[in-house]
């Protein structure tokens, strides 16, 4: 009797264990933060966006410039050189409309430049922690940062030191 109650005991237990999942957290926008390649690439995607944002800026001014130039001279123009006008001013908005979507649209350089900068980085990252779960048998990474409802995590299963440490940082 004894030894049927340890092996259905021991079956328990071993059937538990199995149902028992690692799991760990990791914070993204720290291991961003430690990673100067990150904060490089960062800089330089503001230095290009602050560009790119001044040539959109200054074809705003010209178009916002001949508008309020025929609203003061329309009382003079005749109907052909208000059409002309009119034909100009939208002209010029379309312009901006095209350059605003070529630097900044879903597809635009803006996002082209951001992606062959931080991919690699990111890249780099995913393998990090692909290759610490492997080696801890963890099941499941979340990510705090990513707004992710966590009311509170203990800090013992936050690995994001061991990723730096992992990418050699």
């Amino acid at each position: 009797m004894k030894k049927a109650s340890l092996l259905i005991i021991s079956l328990i237990l071993s059937s538990m264990a199995v149902f028992a999942q690692k799991y760990a957290l990791i914070d993204m926008e720290y291991i961003f933060s430690r990673i100067p390649a990150y904060e490089m690439a960062n800089d330089q995607l503001n230095q290009v966006s602050k560009k790119w944002q001044a040539e959109v800026d200054a074809l705003a001014n010209e178009a916002k410039e001949l508008y309020t130039k025929y609203q003061a001279e329309m009382v003079y123009l005749s109907d052909e050189m208000k059409k002309n006008k009119e034909n100009e001013i939208l002209s010029k908005e379309k312009e901006l409309a095209d350059l605003k979507r070529k630097y900044f649209g879903s597809e635009g350089e803006l996002y082209k430049k951001r992606e062959s900068l931080l991919t690699p980085i990111q890249d780099e990252i995913y393998n990090a922690v692909r290759e610490l779960a492997e080696e801890q048998s963890i099941m499941l990474i979340l990510d705090r940062a990513s707004g992710v409802n966590i009311v509170f995590a203990s800090p013992s299963i936050d690995i994001s030191d061991q990723v730096l440490k992992k990418l050699g940082y």
